[in-house]
């Protein structure tokens, strides 16, 4: 059986205008491209969007087509509308001891923790992901019952105050109890694979829900395997994902997904990940990215320590949004949102030729 046809958008332009017909717009957001890299049998191809008649006549084809370029739905998160046609921050709030960048910052205080959450939604970020565990690799296990007092009391504080909260987690009892408390999202970087229960959690919730490519989500994410080609397998690991909770019951509008850097792969695997990043909107549904202050970044740059990695968080934030992702997991909330507000300027320019 042939290796599936992947699409993954190429040659953005500046503006659509005066080029009907040569150029498509990406997931209803600000990007136009030109045309599409077609990947089959390990092999790729350009197919220009004036040429796209015969590639179309194949059924993958058309449907990875439709999805890339269909709208994605906006969510009501409480009182507040997230919409997806141009870059958001989700804010990184760890209450952890041990955490890879903040572990202990916000641990055992959950007001003070809760004040800067808010800080943060304040500081323009759309949406507080709250951890009550580190996924580090190597990390311990957390008794649920300990993450439930950690994140709890912070989700309260938050959710009374407004703020949209995903709760960043794989337990299910976790999940209930975040959810009970006023979180939106729930964030699995397992996919909802760790905890068998996970999946009937957020399909009694009808909560939207991110899902995470790793390797082995039931070991931890964190274990080396060999990819073939690691932007297409990645592509179909979360493609059939995405079938099996649809089919459980939560509608693919619901769904965001995360390519999971860092997780089980090389500096190699990583870097072309994010080189590949417009593929993934052939699953139909928003992208969150996460490479904020990770060891890529470290080990491109002279080993530079956790605490010195915001100029790589905003180069691998912009190169999400040049990519059409709509959702930017970072630690710096505020140099974000003023890079991805300078980038928004600049595309506004050029939208209207200039």
């Amino acid at each position: 059986m042939r290796d599936p046809l992947h699409l993954r958008p190429v040659q953005f332009v500046d503006t659509p205008v005066g080029r009907d017909g040569e150029v498509a717009r990406l997931a209803g957001g600000m990007l136009w491209f030109a045309a599409y890299e077609v990947i089959e049998g390990g092999r790729r191809r350009t197919v220009p969007i004036t040429a796209l008649a015969d590639l179309l006549q194949d059924d993958r084809a058309a449907r990875l087509h439709a999805r890339i370029t269909a709208p994605r739905a906006a969510l009501t998160l409480g009182e507040r509308i997230l919409r997806f046609d141009q870059p958001s921050v989700a804010a990184i709030l760890n209450v952890t001891p041990d955490s890879f960048s903040d572990g202990g910052t916000h641990g055992g205080d959950p007001a003070e923790a809760a004040s800067a959450g808010v800080a943060m939604a304040a500081a323009g970020a759309a949406i507080i992901d709250l951890g009550g565990e580190s996924t580090r690799p190597g990390a311990a296990q957390v008794w649920e019952g300990d993450e439930i007092a950690r994140v709890v009391p912070v989700v309260e504080r938050l959710a009374r105050s407004g703020t949209p909260v995903s709760i960043d987690t794989r337990k299910a009892a976790v999940m209930d109890a975040a959810l009970a408390a006023g979180a939106h999202i729930v964030n699995d970087v397992s996919a909802l694979l760790w905890d068998d229960r996970a999946l009937d959690v957020v399909v009694r919730a009808r909560c939207p829900v991110v899902l995470m490519h790793s390797p082995d989500p039931k070991e931890g994410g964190h274990a080396r395997t060999g990819y073939r080609d690691v932007l297409t397998d990645v592509f179909d690991w979360l493609d059939a994902r995405i079938a099996a909770v649809v089919a459980a019951g939560i509608e693919r509008s619901r769904i965001i997904v995360d390519p999971g850097i860092g997780f089980g792969k090389t500096l190699a695997e990583n870097l072309a990940l994010i080189n590949g990043l417009a593929i993934f909107h052939g699953l139909g549904c928003p992208i969150m990215l996460g490479a904020s202050r990770k060891r890529m970044i470290g080990a491109l740059d002279n080993e530079s320590p956790v605490d010195a990695r915001l100029g790589g968080s905003l180069a691998l934030a912009l190169k999400g949004a040049e990519a059409g992702v709509q959702l930017l997991r970072v630690h710096d909330v505020a140099a974000t949102v003023q890079a991805l507000r300078i980038w928004r300027g600049l595309r506004d320019r050029a939208l209207v030729g200039g």
